[in-house]
């Protein structure tokens, strides 16, 4: 079992759920987040006094799957959040040892569904 995080651009959101949706990952937790990369920010001027922006709007996804679906998984996320530019985000798979479905009491795979 993995955990897959990955941070993306909030306006691919739609496009990442379209491409997950289509390799059959319906499952996901989704979560606004401020953050910054390679990309550093931006700077804006309001009322002739500049603001330095470092953290930016990103999107965290995060997806327990079982092993066979790490793949197809990243290639969905891969698939709907690459732009080809800088800020496309970055995905992250963690191993998960455990996980427990609360309503059944299941644990491991099973769980995950």
């Amino acid at each position: 079992m993995k955990l897959i995080i990955a941070m993306i651009q909030p306006h691919k959101l739609p496009d990442v759920k379209k491409a997950l949706f289509a390799a059959d990952v319906h499952k996901m937790t989704v979560t606004n987040v401020l953050g910054c990369g390679q990309q550093k920010g931006f700077s804006e001027t309001y009322r002739g006094v500049v603001h330095e922006i470092n953290l930016l709007k990103k999107v965290r996804l995060e997806i327990a799957v079982n092993d066979n679906f790490v793949d197809v998984t990243v290639a969905a996320i891969v698939k709907g959040a690459k732009t080809g530019k800088i800020g496309d985000g970055k995905i992250f798979i963690l191993d998960l040892p455990e996980c427990i479905r609360i309503r059944t009491e299941e644990k491991g795979s099973v769980a995950i569904g």
